[in-house]
């Protein structure tokens, strides 16, 4: 049985506020995009890595990873789509024909733990054919009711109605990597293609495409190692971590 990992790199990070994408951005001198590799090579079950990188920007992404001593697999980089889903679409499209197990990764988590890496990737070849990581919820959250046409001119900007309050034991905060059956990811991307053409309707992540054919998706212990940078502030938290023993 043999594994692919797709690692989405093509975002540009805007909110961050470097002026170079979010995956090269340099994370206590080296790339985001190379801390996430490393740790997916790490885990020891992953035979495989295809990078999707922002357009224009393929061969640097190639020389930033496949000249590094500690990615220990072999790597393709391919041009990244307009949405992260067309970029994952990209990436699968070089998977080779042995691989039956693919994780999807974010280039913008890239502490995420190996032991972690291993869970999902092992949940799936235990038989569950799509695997996904969360952390339980602490804060309350609340779902927002649609505006009718009454409450679209009677409240003011920036003022919702409360519709429910989910019981926080049901829910979870997804992170990546995800890992799923080839064929299963295959299928999901196929039947879902239509969405990846905007942000407005993109999947944003794997799991949703899946869950949209009616398979299930299953969910197993995150970690908090893997949250994603986004902002300024996470990036110069993400970096304090990296002065503790990480793994």
């Amino acid at each position: 049985m043999t594994t692919l990992a797709i690692l989405t790199a093509a975002g540009s990070g805007t909110r961050l506020g470097f002026d170079l994408p979010k995956a090269l951005v340099p994370l206590r001198g080296l790339p985001l995009v190379l801390h996430a590799a490393r740790r997916l090579t790490a885990s020891g079950v992953v035979d495989a890595l295809v990078v999707t990188a922002p357009n224009g920007l393929v061969s640097v992404m190639s020389d930033v990873l496949e000249h590094d001593p500690h990615v220990s697999v072999p790597v393709v980089v391919v041009a990244g789509g307009t949405t992260r889903q067309s970029s994952v679409a990209a990436g699968l499209t070089r998977a080779r024909a042995d691989i039956d197990t693919v994780v999807v990764h974010d280039a913008a988590r890239p502490l995420a733990p190996a032991a972690m890496i291993r869970r999902v990737v092992e949940t799936v070849k235990a038989g569950h054919q799509a695997v996904i990581p969360g952390l339980a919820v602490t804060d309350t959250v609340k779902i927002l009711a649609p505006r009718g046409p009454a409450e679209g001119s009677t409240l003011p900007a920036g003022v919702d109605r409360v519709a429910a309050t989910p019981a926080r034991t049901l829910l979870r905060a997804v992170q990546t990597p995800q890992a799923f059956d080839r064929a299963l990811l295959v299928r999901a991307h196929a039947a879902g293609a239509a969405r990846a053409r905007t942000e407005a309707t993109a999947a944003t992540d794997d799991a949703s495409l899946v869950e949209a054919l009616g398979e299930d998706v299953f969910v197993v212990e995150g970690d908090e190692l893997a949250m994603k940078v986004t902002t300024a502030r996470d990036f110069y938290y993400i970096e304090k971590l990296l002065t503790e023993d990480v793994r």
